[in-house]
């Protein structure tokens, strides 16, 4: 598809009759009296109409609205991507319906399933209080996001690299008594991008019913 500027030409025509010492001057004479508004053409003086392109170029398609976020997976380095804005686009990225926390000063929001525990999703990274005691763990793919004055946004590069180091470290999971631990993914064991998973080198899925914080 392609965009053209298509000109549009009327003609309207009118013959007058003067009096003058030359072709010239007949000509001058009656440039001046139309200038002086003597002469008006309107529509009874229509004689035609040319059209003409002018100008051709291909059609530049608006860029959907996206924002710069981070995408932080099981057992994977996180990830910065490029995601839609609207809701279909969010809950694309984490596998479903979606729900948002806060845990953080800074304008950002954590973007997950709403049920990832208890549908079984793999257990992703911890959330600590100030005094880094785990307090909740994300299961499942998440996104970290930037808040705007009305909706999520792209994060800017210094929050990208803040949340980037924040959750750099994939994390395995080990239940101690009545509580959970979290200790460091070894890095020979941390999956590469959309590589398989292997049975050998990841944790086996937790229990979510017995799991969940």
């Amino acid at each position: 598809m392609k965009e053209y500027d298509v000109k549009i030409t009327e003609t309207l025509e009118k013959t007058v009759t003067v009096q003058a010492e030359s072709h010239d001057a007949a000509e001058e004479q009656v440039r001046a009296a139309y200038y002086n508004s003597e002469y008006i053409l309107d529509s009874e003086n229509f004689t035609g109409v040319a059209f003409g392109t002018t100008e051709e170029r291909e059609v530049q398609k608006e860029q959907a609205d996206t924002m710069n976020v981070l995408l932080v997976k099981p057992f994977m380095y996180p990830q910065a991507v490029q995601i839609g804005c609207e809701l279909e686009d969010l809950q694309k990225a984490v596998g479903g319906d979606i729900e948002a926390t806060y845990p953080f000063n800074e304008p950002v929001a954590l973007v997950m399933h709403d049920e990832g525990k208890f549908v079984g999703k793999e257990l992703n990274r911890a959330l600590r209080d100030d005094d880094g005691g785990i307090y909740d763990i994300i299961a499942g793919d998440f996104l970290v996001v930037g808040l705007g004055e009305d909706d999520f946004c792209s994060l800017s590069p210094e929050l990208m690299k803040q949340f980037e180091e924040h959750f750099h470290q994939p994390e395995t999971f080990v239940r101690m008594g009545r509580s959970i631990m979290a200790l460091p993914l070894p890095d020979d064991m941390v999956k590469k991008e959309d590589a398989p998973v292997k049975a050998d080198s990841v944790p086996h899925k937790s229990n979510p019913d017995r799991d969940v914080l």
